[in-house]
């Protein structure tokens, strides 16, 4: 904590070291302060969002008559300003140099007028004439008469150079109060004009000011201005909408206030802190050179004081004749002093009460009354949380600790938290505290737009996370999208990341912790564990859809760890998404068959063993992410072997190992061919009209890379797209009879190629044979003759439209093609009702709350001959789907449920086995 003693001792510490390097100062600047609080504001403290607020304050111009040279007696100076209140305190007019002025003249008769000449017309409008023409420089000098009498100001009121006076707005002659603006009193001081502040520090005028005293600054507007109507020097006056400064803690207007203050000389740092920010990893990079760099490269020093009573005391004491002396702890505080003062609060009022002989010159030193910047504070983080130097063992910790491999907050806190740890720690170690940062974005509502009480469109967090969860709002601020963006929040964003990924995972773990106890529950009734599945054969000896899973599996680690140690938590979110994707929508449904193998077969413990290391690795993977659903998940995962030495949380366990001799990029190149054939095979059967669990005698395949699959990738191509046999289009001996063939060129992609020779690619396309065409771009060899060149074609550069023949359904997608016999022999018609009444009871079996592994009892009766024929012939596969332990035709069992399928026609009673 920061109000600890050995971290305001640590603090101190770092800032005797700067002392000692000549980079804490005293001077009196121009600082933002708030009357009510009391303190000045650091220049990234203004920074923070929030702090300029859109207000309305009056604007005025005002006259303020020449009093010498060629002007006096018969023209004024015309001065804009949004702050009346500083006029009483004005000391000089500033012009630039450079700029033209015009002398203008009433039409109608009457003291003349001094403006820029680029404003002549925006500020006087017609009725004017231009009587003279005079550069800035001319004006040097020039005096005039005080706006105001109510505070006494010698030697002042002249009109001064200055190169940052603008012709953007108001009237090219600004006002200057040096005690209320920091070019003001940079002027000011160079032409030796005096400093009078006639507010005290809580924003009110002192009480011997005529007119104002007493009054609040911004509240002396509408007086000051009545005066100044009164006695013909009010021009003009209207509201002015702008920006305006206010107290980020209690939300008060601030003012620029001449105010003594402790001065940390950042600007002498500069280049080491440029170095150290091109050598940090900013996640946006933009922000390095962007928003943060040019901070940097316009850094001014440090405000570092605050005239408060609580916050850490600036540890520097000073005697009558101003000598300074910075003590960096309470031991050396107690030498200079000449008592233990270890035991010292050293806070306010306690500190305050210790003095000494100055060192130099021997009268009472008394500690100056500032605190410092609480930001300052925070950015000693890294080596005050250890009481560094003093605190025992606080050297290793810093050893260890210093600097942080990666820090992250908000965007805003590139001048806040950002700033200060990085100056603080190259001020004290010439080394900046963190190597990696990464800035969040902010959060909006569903639509784009910002939260706020007004909208009604805020999302409190506690209810946000009791409806949703933790894991799923962490899954969308880390996943999706970049973190540093802007992130849109809602409820159907959240539910759309559970749905899709957790409840995935969620299921995916739970089938295999439903599915391994059921296959290992014996006689007595042990519970699942890792070990039953330490059957399995070695990798290798696994069938290929294992070998797949096992190499997507380690595939992700390597892609989730290298995105990790890039801070990139999207790429690994995304390539998380997508694996659990195929384990669950592939791998588990393609090997759900196996699992009823139990751990007594080969085929069945390899499919546990897979899957488990697969949920296994998949939940130390994703436990940063989502702590919480994985926890829960590593707790079913360790089934009895709990005392086996398995972390008792997945948050104990080690980051998976990369595995690469696993990862086979051949195999997932076909098995990515094999799924996108399946779709191309769904989408084919959908088109058709015949239902999915439909036995059909044959699919016709052609695609690139479609010779190389071997027979067991073949074999789940089948299955999936449940046909009984798989075979090549080009091998058949009808293929050419399957479907008619339309060739277009695709010219946009031809125009990418070809340019000017595009036209004459695209005809010698359209004059190919379409069906030799396409099968030589399926094959890969396809090419044409242009002007006696033989250009090659790819699958890219042509249109194909196929219209199948009757009988046949054919869908073809980026050179690949499937086509689907659909006709229906009488054997395939009965496997298709067999289908269907094996999906009747397994519904059925859900519906009277089952387990899985429940044995059942089945009777049976037909509303057809074909559909009894087809059952009847199939009462063993049937029984072995729905773990059946018997299966009669005709009456319904005593105390069993009785299902219909009207669909089916089939009518069916089920009851528990035993």
């Amino acid at each position: 904590r920061t109000m600890d003693a050995s971290y305001v001792k640590s603090v101190w510490w770092s800032l005797k070291r700067i002392f000692d390097a000549g980079m804490l100062f005293r001077d009196f600047r121009i600082t933002p302060y708030c009357p009510r609080c009391g303190t000045g504001l650091s220049d990234h403290e203004l920074g923070q969002p929030g702090v300029y607020q859109d207000v309305s304050d009056p604007s005025v111009y005002v006259r303020l008559p020449v009093t010498s040279g060629t002007l006096a007696d018969h023209a004024d100076l015309l001065v804009w300003t949004t702050t009346p209140w500083t006029l009483v305190s004005n000391t000089a007019v500033a012009v630039h140099p450079d700029v033209e002025y015009v002398v203008a003249r009433p039409d109608g008769g009457g003291r003349s007028l001094v403006v820029a000449a680029p404003l002549f017309e925006s500020v006087l409008g017609d009725g004017w004439t231009v009587a003279r023409r005079l550069c800035g420089r001319e004006l040097e000098r020039t005096t005039y008469q005080s706006p105001f009498d109510l505070v006494r100001i010698d030697d002042a009121h002249i009109v001064v150079l200055a190169d940052y006076v603008t012709t953007d707005d108001g009237t090219g002659l600004v006002h200057q109060a040096p005690a209320f603006g920091a070019d003001d009193m940079a002027i000011c001081k160079a032409y030796g004009l005096p400093v009078v502040n006639p507010v005290e520090p809580d924003g009110r005028f002192a009480a011997d000011v005529p007119l104002v005293g007493g009054s609040y600054f911004k509240d002396a507007d509408e007086l000051l201005v009545e005066d100044l109507r009164d006695r013909g020097l009010l021009f003009r006056v209207q509201r002015y909408q702008h920006a305006y400064p206010h107290c980020w803690r209690c939300d008060t207007a601030l003012l620029y206030y001449a105010l003594p203050s402790w001065y940390v000389r950042t600007t002498a740092a500069k280049d080491a802190l440029l170095r150290e920010n091109d050598r940090t990893d900013w996640h946006p990079e933009t922000i390095k050179t962007g928003r943060y760099g040019d901070w940097l490269q316009n850094n001014v020093d440090w405000a570092l004081s605050r005239d408060r009573y609580w916050g850490t005391p600036l540890p520097v004491w000073t005697c009558a004749e101003e000598h300074l002396t910075c003590v960096g702890s309470l031991a050396e505080l107690g030498e200079l002093a000449g008592r233990d003062l270890t035991g010292l609060d050293p806070h306010r009022p306690y500190i305050d009460e210790v003095t000494f002989g100055c060192p130099e010159c021997g009268a009472p030193a008394h500690r100056v009354p500032q605190v410092i910047d609480a930001w300052y504070d925070s950015g000693s983080m890294p080596f005050a949380q250890w009481g560094y130097p003093h605190a025992d063992g606080s050297a290793a910790e810093l050893d260890r600790r210093y600097p942080a491999d990666f820090i992250c907050e908000a965007i805003d806190q590139t001048r806040g938290w950002f700033y200060t740890l990085m100056t603080v720690g190259t001020l004290v170690f010439d080394q900046s505290a963190y190597r990696t940062v990464l800035c969040l974005g902010h959060i909006v509502d569903a639509d784009g737009r910002k939260m706020s009480k007004h909208l009604g469109n805020v999302l409190e967090p506690m209810p946000l996370l009791e409806r949703h969860g933790a894991d799923g709002v962490r899954w969308l601020l880390l996943c999706v999208g970049n973190p540093w963006s802007t992130r849109r929040i809602g409820h159907e964003l959240i539910e759309d990341v559970v749905r899709r990924v957790l409840l995935t995972y969620w299921n995916t773990a739970s089938f295999l912790v439903l599915y391994a106890n059921a296959a290992a529950d014996g006689p007595d009734g042990r519970p699942w564990s890792p070990r039953l599945a330490a059957g399995a054969p070695p990798y290798a000896d696994r069938p290929l859809l294992d070998r797949w899973a096992l190499s997507e599996l380690y595939a992700t680690v390597a892609e989730v760890t290298d995105a990790m140690e890039a801070f990139d938590s999207v790429t690994a979110g995304r390539r998380l998404t997508q694996f659990v994707d195929d384990l669950s929508n592939w791998y588990v449904r393609r090997s759900r068959r196996r699992f009823w193998q139990g751990f007594g077969t080969l085929e069945g413990a390899s499919a546990f063993a897979t899957l488990h290391e697969c949920v296994e690795t998949l939940t130390r993977l994703l436990a940063p992410f989502v702590p919480f659903v994985t926890d829960a998940v590593w707790e079913s995962l360790r089934g009895d072997d709990a005392d086996a030495g398995t972390p008792e949380s997945v948050h104990l366990a080690s980051w998976p190992a990369r595995r690469d001799e696993l990862v086979d990029t051949t195999l997932s190149e076909r098995m990515a061919l094999v799924r996108r054939l399946v779709e191309l095979g769904r989408s084919t059967r959908s088109g058709s009209g015949v239902r999915t669990r439909q036995p059909l005698r044959r699919a016709l395949v052609a695609a690139p890379g479609w010779a190389g699959l071997p027979a067991e990738l073949r074999a789940e191509i089948a299955s999936e797209l449940n046909v009984q046999d798989v075979a090549s289009l080009s091998e058949h001996e009808d293929a050419d009879e399957l479907v008619e063939y339309a060739v277009k060129p695709n010219f946009r992609a031809l125009g990418r190629r070809f340019g000017k020779r595009t036209p004459a690619v695209a005809a010698a396309i359209t004059s190919a044979p379409a069906a030799e065409l396409v099968a030589a771009v399926r094959r890969g060899d396809a090419s044409v003759t242009v002007e006696g060149e033989q250009v090659p074609v790819f699958a890219d550069d042509v249109l194909v439209t196929e219209t199948p023949r009757a009988g046949w359904a054919v869908a073809s997608e980026r050179g690949s093609t499937v086509a689907l016999d659909l006709e229906l022999t009488p054997e395939l018609v009965a496997a298709g009702l067999v289908r269907e009444t094996i999906r009747a009871v397994q519904e059925a079996r859900k519906a009277a709350g089952l387990e899985v592994s429940d044995r059942v009892e089945l009777a049976w009766r037909a509303g057809s001959a074909e559909l009894a024929d087809a059952v009847r012939g199939a009462t063993d596969l049937i029984a072995a789907e729905v773990l059946a332990t018997g299966i009669t035709e005709g009456d319904a069992l005593d105390g069993a449920r009785e299902f219909h399928d009207g669909t089916l026609g089939l009518t069916y009673w089920l009851r528990r086995a035993g």
